[in-house]
């Protein structure tokens, strides 16, 4: 999908999009997922070809501002965080929308139907859109559900129409994954998986290793009502929460199938397993690729910068720490100073303090990206302030100056 969206100049980086549009690039590069270079001789940046602000979160964010200017002096509220960034939920709160949880009775009676209601970019469950309208709120129109998070509610449905049980590649408790949980149960069986670990328990059961007590045990919390492996695992499609690693939910895939042509035969296959490849999101596909290719290209440490409850951000992250040291950032107050870094671990899920993260010998490369929901300016800042560290006379000057080949 492509279009302008119209959203606060203020998330915006004018250098950053110069860049990411940059004429000096041939047409091929372009399209490639190649790096761009900023070399400044001491300090050499390598820029992902695709980060940022993803269709579905300028799609959320132009929605949610929309709802502020053509209701003033209404009640605004927000159904939890819209997306995943501190800075863009931030403001909204100081735009004077209220932020309310979904999990608690209490915050929804407050509501009344004079009130706006704005939907989350995650989507929301299909319970919670019944607990609205007891509160006498009708559904509103100001719904930033993402497109292909509802692009897999309808692959979903589908699924089940034909008599397939849904398998979502997901986290179990992420707000996107209980949507499409939400909005598939009804349809289909459905039954979330975390991983390959996971999706190796489908094909250790339907190939008889595994028994259907212990898969009953192990997948308790993630199944539908009165799911029954005997008879919901003959037929299935698998979907994904759109955040996750795009290749895992290949290689899910990929699995499950070969698993169901060894049981049923290649020529049932088409009975017993949906070719759900349409599903997965193109925009973290790209920012995925973008990254692989990014640390392909080699770097001494790796940025990410994005919301620490990010979950695209995070998977950015491990794939940039299977090959060099990474410090995931929420912007460039994380950066204490040339010699300490503050970031987060996503192994251990906590926010740790490393020192000498800048301690190598120039010209010192650096990779950079940001995930979906993270704004351009947060990565221009994060760049602009290493840079003072290494050459503080280049630092206020354009960034598209120092595009490799085309130094001024």
């Amino acid at each position: 999908m492509s279009r302008q969206f119209d959203i606060p100049t203020s998330y915006r980086s004018s250098e950053l999009t110069a860049i990411k549009s940059t004429s000096s690039l041939s047409n091929d590069e372009r399209r490639s997922f190649k790096p761009i270079i900023l070399d400044y001789l001491t300090v050499i940046f390598s820029i992902a070809r695709h980060f940022g602000f993803c269709f579905g979160v300028n799609n959320a964010i132009e929605i949610a501002h929309r709802a502020i200017e053509e209701n003033p002096g209404r009640k605004i509220y927000l159904l939890g965080e819209m997306i995943h960034n501190p800075e863009v939920n931030d403001d909204l709160l100081k735009r004077g929308v209220k932020f309310i949880s979904a999990c608690c009775e209490q915050d929804l009676s407050m509501l009344s139907a004079d009130d706006i209601v704005i939907a989350p970019a995650f989507g929301v469950t299909l319970e919670l859109q019944e607990r609205l309208r007891r509160c006498g709120v009708v559904k509103s129109h100001y719904d930033t559900t993402c497109p292909f998070v509802r692009k897999v509610w309808k692959r979903a449905r589908e699924l089940g129409a034909s008599g397939f049980t849904v398998i979502v590649h997901g986290k179990r408790t992420h707000e996107e994954t209980l949507a499409t949980f939400s909005h598939s149960q009804p349809a289909a069986p459905t039954l979330v998986i975390r991983d390959l670990a996971d999706s190796k328990k489908i094909t250790d059961f339907i190939s008889g290793i595994l028994s259907k007590d212990e898969f009953l045990l192990h997948f308790k919390p993630s199944m539908s009502r009165n799911f029954d492996p005997d008879i919901h695992l003959r037929k299935i499609g698998v979907v994904n929460q759109t955040t996750m690693l795009a290749n895992e939910t290949k290689q899910i895939t990929a699995a499950l199938r070969q698993a169901y042509c060894d049981v049923f035969g290649e020529d049932k296959i088409d009975e017993h397993f949906a070719d759900t490849r349409d599903t997965l999101c193109y925009a973290t596909n790209e920012n995925q690729n973008a990254t692989k290719a990014l640390i392909e290209h080699g770097a001494d440490i790796a940025i990410v910068v994005g919301g620490y409850n990010s979950s695209n951000t995070s998977h950015l992250a491990e794939l940039c720490e299977q090959a060099v040291p990474t410090f995931y950032i929420r912007d460039a107050s994380e950066i204490l100073d040339a010699y300490t870094i503050r970031h987060f671990d996503v192994k251990n899920g906590s926010i740790v303090q490393s020192t000498n993260w800048l301690d190598y010998t120039p010209p010192v490369r650096i990779a950079i990206t940001s995930g979906a929901s993270c704004p351009d300016y947060l990565v221009e800042n994060v760049i602009k302030k290493i840079l003072r560290f290494f050459e503080p006379s280049t630092a206020e000057q354009p960034l598209s100056t120092y595009i490799q080949g085309s130094i001024a």
